[in-house]
């Protein structure tokens, strides 16, 4: 049931607000989430609840991981215990999941642009209707925001950006005089003012027009920037005062423009442990609530070794470099950047700079790392094409998060990688299928300087436990077959090689004998290898996307060499794959080995 906040006095606003607080704390320290970002945008959720109508006002969330007090406030109240579960309500916003929910988000900086589509449609159909943004100020560092900014100030539809400011400050306010300011710049009259001033600087001389400009610009210090866009600016406001929220929404609202709330927050507000700025509070795992220590043991993790292997490399070789976008501690980055801040960056969420950026470090010599989630990579993709490999710079691609990465659902799984990257001229692709070879994939990498290359790992563990086979070096283009077969071929690629052998066991113990080949490179691959197993069965297994996969790839081959083999998949399915536990999902999918196993038993049978 919906919760009709529109009814409420601030003290009953101030009380729901704290309740709501408590409801995402014990959910997420049950069943893991984000945390921090959400708690602090609670008050500014109330206040566009409050003022705007969300039965008809597009509500959009940028990423929306901070939207858990709306999903609260739109039904969701005890569906919400089964935030992030297979089956249950995903950890983004969903149409599909609410009406209430107006866009899917889960990646950085869409926002804006969609508000101003959605300006534009409630135009054109001449409605009475109008788009709400909360942003994040992390998200202002993409490109994106400020194309769509940019035809906002010029077309000047109504949309109110709320900017929740919870990290960095935005023309930072000082002191009493500034807090004087903002309180004036969000009431009527100063507003009329402003209009008068401006159609008043029309008619005067140059000279006066400039002094008289630069005293307009006092009154707006903190918004020069949005109002030299075109776009209204009121702020810096106390993004915990729900009065003060919901008197400066309404004027926002009244001004029938493009107006940015500038809000001023704390990121984990109400929960001690995580205010302020911890990154590690921004999604996290189950944890005790009363001590904030995590309830997951800590294990080795694909991302660790990697970076712990590209340290060992970068403490040894000077012209090691590397970049990450957004994500220092997700991708193991933020340990070269401590140890090496002149050669290791972030540049924020700004994917397409952060691959560009790494292209002249190449031209000039350098050996550029650049880590990024398999997800977060698809953003970078025009300039992996047109300023990376058209020129064949030897840029290293970590691709972090590759396969199915769990609770954060359909906008995160890494699995169109494969598919993405294999078809562009220049590029080497290869995986990893343990911790071992994992470190064996950054000394390739390193060494390798004949053009880009990129090579993908899971998210925490492998499939495969370490010194089940032989760890070799990397050799271009080579595979491995780990185990001989005259009729079954398990066809693994990375962390599918550890599931290939997961199936090869349950097979053993049903009398049916197999084979592994660790294809090891997918571009270029092994050819003389394949043509040369006696097998005449090959089942691939791989933690990627079907459409444009691995499988795909073998048949092509198989059709050009007229080899007189059969070739099935147990790739993932062609839909946008659900979030939930990796087993379950998979599962659900029917690509756990326990059902590869049984397929491949009824499929050699007839």
């Amino acid at each position: 049931m919906k919760i009709d906040v529109k009814k409420m006095n601030i003290e009953e606003l101030n009380n729901l607000a704290n309740k709501i607080r408590k409801r995402i704390l014990d959910v997420v320290s049950k069943k893991g989430g984000h945390l921090s970002s959400t708690l602090g945008a609670v008050d500014l959720i109330i206040g566009m609840h409050y003022v705007f109508d969300v039965e008809k006002d597009p509500f959009i969330f940028d990423v929306s991981h901070q939207a858990y007090a709306h999903k609260l406030l739109t039904g969701r109240w005890e569906e919400f215990e089964t935030l992030r579960q297979f089956g249950g309500i995903s950890g983004y916003t969903k149409p599909k999941e609410s009406k209430y929910d107006y866009f899917s988000a889960g990646h950085s900086s869409t926002s804006i642009s969609v508000a101003v589509g959605a300006a534009k449609a409630i135009k054109l159909k001449k409605e009475d209707r109008i788009p709400v943004v909360l942003i994040g100020d992390g998200a202002m560092g993409a490109g994106m925001v400020y194309e769509a900014m940019n035809e906002l100030g010029d077309l000047k539809l109504p949309v109110v950006i709320i900017l929740n400011d919870n990290e960095m400050s935005i023309g930072r306010p000082i002191g009493a005089v500034s807090k004087y300011l903002t309180k004036l710049k969000a009431k009527k009259p100063y507003q009329n003012f402003k209009d008068k001033f401006k159609k008043l600087l029309d008619f005067m001389p140059e000279d006066v027009k400039f002094t008289a400009k630069k005293m307009e610009e006092f009154f707006s210090v903190n918004g020069i920037f949005f109002e030299e866009m075109g776009l209204e600016y009121i702020g810096p406001i106390d993004g915990h005062n729900i009065e003060e929220i919901i008197e400066t929404l309404k004027i926002a609202k009244e001004l029938k423009k493009p107006v940015v709330v500038h809000a001023k927050t704390i990121k984990g507000k109400g929960y001690k442990q995580a205010e302020g700025y911890y990154e590690h509070w921004h999604g996290v795992g189950p944890f005790d609530v009363k001590t904030g220590k995590s309830l997951k043991k800590s294990s080795l993790s694909a991302t660790k070794v990697f970076a712990e292997s590209l340290l060992e490399i970068a403490k040894k070789d000077e012209k090691v470099v590397g970049v990450t976008a957004a994500m220092p501690s997700g991708t193991g980055m933020k340990d070269l950047m401590n140890a090496f801040p002149e050669r290791f960056w972030d540049v924020g969420i700004a994917e397409q700079h952060a691959v560009t950026s790494m292209a002249p470090l190449a031209k000039e010599g350098f050996i550029p790392f650049v880590a990024i989630y398999s997800t977060f990579l698809q953003r970078g993709y025009d300039q992996i094409i047109h300023d990376i490999c058209l020129d064949n710079y030897p840029v290293r691609f970590a691709i972090d998060r590759a396969g199915i990465v769990g609770a954060d659902g359909e906008t995160h799984q890494g699995v169109f990688d494969v598919g993405y990257l294999r078809i562009l001229p220049n590029m080497t692709l290869f995986a990893p299928r343990d911790f071992e070879t994992l470190k064996k994939a950054v000394e390739f990498a390193y060494k390798f300087d004949k053009g880009p290359c990129a090579f993908r790992y899971p998210r925490g563990s492998f499939e495969l436990d370490s010194g089940t086979f032989e760890a070799n070096a990397f050799e271009l283009g080579k595979g491995e077959i780990l185990i001989e077969s005259k009729n079954i071929m398990l066809i693994g690629y990375g962390n599918g090689v550890g599931k290939a052998y997961k199936v090869y066991n349950l097979l053993k113990e049903k009398g049916i004998e197999s084979g592994i080949v660790d294809l090891r490179f997918v571009k270029p691959f092994d050819e003389n290898l394949l043509r040369n197993l006696k097998a005449k069965k090959w089942y691939v297994i791989s933690d990627n996307a079907k459409e444009g996969g691995i499988a795909e790839m073998l048949s092509d081959f198989a059709n050009k060499e007229n080899l007189e083999v059969e070739i099935k998949s147990f790739e993932y399915p062609d839909i946008f794959i659900p979030h939930g536990d990796v087993k379950e999902v998979e599962k659900y999918l029917g690509v756990d080995e326990e059902s590869i196993a049984e397929k491949i038993i009824k499929d050699i049978n007839g």
